[in-house]
């Protein structure tokens, strides 16, 4: 059986990423007691027909909350293995959407949401230490939410199961929250200062020619494709089902694109699941023109 216990922070997308889980076949259940948890998966692993579980536990729980600790040591000692993902976002995009809903943050009813946030922050950081995967919902539309889930979960043989996501940023908009693995690659030559190439992307054959055309370059890919290479068995043995590498330049469009780009590239030739996503690409493109 997979069992899935999904948590987070409010206005992270859990209630979104439980619909997900349903329409993947799990069997779900949203703001589960945490106290209750160890009894309802071993209910759940006695029926023959229920093969995967998805619970959702926050701070809703309130005092209930303190229990999970204790709970989780419950599923160990009763040989259920279990997986934790971890739904978070910037306060910014918190604040933002719980007023789009209009609703008060579980843990101020009274206060403000920035102090639910803080408050629930605090509580929540050792839950997410433990989680196998976190997603950082920030920039997140509800479809991209699920197609990152449904890479992650709609495998029912999770032990055989490892994904690499290659992911781009720009240093102006932050680092990716969910990343393990942070490579800035502002050390070189800046594609922006050439004035036929800074209007296109790493993803143009010119920028990723110039880009390569350093020696620097392509010892850094070298050097980056053995690390990961090296890592990834040592990730899986610990009980990780996914790596999220993060390579960032200033805008997140010409430096780290072109290296992303040959490095997923480098990585499908040796891993079955590698996955690439270009966070700002789209929002440079607009602001600098569409090429």
């Amino acid at each position: 059986m997979r069992f899935v216990i999904i948590t987070g922070m409010a206005g992270a997308g859990k209630s979104q990423a439980l619909r997900n889980m349903e329409d993947m076949g799990y069997f779900c259940l949203d703001n589960m007691l945490p106290n209750l948890l160890s009894q309802f998966a071993l209910l759940c692993s006695e029926h023959k027909d229920i093969d995967k579980v998805a619970v959702v536990i926050d701070s809703r729980s309130r005092e209930f909350f303190n229990s999970i600790d204790e709970s989780l040591q419950k599923l160990k000692e009763q040989d259920i293995q279990y997986e934790i993902l971890f739904l978070d976002a910037s306060d910014e995009s918190i604040i933002r959407r719980f007023k789009e809903t209009r609703r008060p943050h579980p843990l101020t009813k009274q206060g403000s949401v920035l102090q639910g946030i803080a408050s629930e922050r605090e509580q929540m950081n050792e839950l997410k230490e433990k989680a196998v995967y976190i997603i950082d919902t920030t920039s997140y539309a509800p479809n991209q939410l699920r197609e990152k889930m449904w890479l992650m979960f709609s495998n029912s043989d999770q032990k055989s199961y490892f994904s690499i996501s290659v992911t781009t940023f720009g240093y102006k908009r932050g680092i990716p929250l969910d990343a393990d693995l942070v490579f800035d690659v502002r050390f070189l030559p800046n594609p922006f200062y050439i004035d036929e190439l800074k209007e296109f992307t790493g993803l143009n054959q010119k920028v990723r020619d110039y880009i390569f055309n350093f020696k620097e370059t392509n010892v850094f890919l070298d050097k980056l494709l053995d690390m990961v290479n090296f890592l990834v068995p040592y990730y899986s043995q610990q009980g990780k089902n996914q790596l999220v590498i993060a390579i960032g330049c200033t805008g997140g469009m010409h430096r780290s694109v072109a290296i992303a780009n040959a490095l997923y590239s480098e990585l499908q030739k040796t891993h079955d699941s590698v996955y690439i996503e270009h966070r700002d690409i789209d929002i440079e493109k607009k602001s600098k023109g569409d090429k």
